[in-house]
């Protein structure tokens, strides 16, 4: 009797209301496919297969939260947990840091 494979649940997401940056060691190379993330630090390689994503990454610095880039680059209300979930894996990896609060 085979075993059944487990279903697949979503990876935790990002609190898209805290402010999020491009790790200082991190370079974005933008590309016709979307964008190519270099971490300078852990020598890791990202792929970002839409511009959409890229838009996001990009607004992160200037933004005072993750939803409010995702707002700016022009994703909808009911995508944002998408790229909530795409920013998380970002984050995972050490592409993307929170950033602290300015006092």
């Amino acid at each position: 009797m085979a075993a059944t494979p487990p279903v697949p649940t979503p990876g935790p997401t990002l609190d898209l209301d805290r402010a999020w940056d491009v790790h200082p060691q991190v370079s974005v190379r933008p590309e016709p496919f979307g964008a190519l993330l270099y971490h300078f630090g852990t020598r890791k390689l990202s792929f970002l297969k839409d511009r959409t994503l890229l838009a996001v990454v990009q607004e992160l610095p200037t933004s005072p939260t993750a939803r409010a880039a995702c707002a700016r680059a022009g994703v909808s209300e009911a995508g944002t947990e998408r790229y909530a979930r795409a920013l998380a894996v970002l984050a995972r990896s050490a592409m993307l840091v929170e950033r602290s609060p300015a006092p």
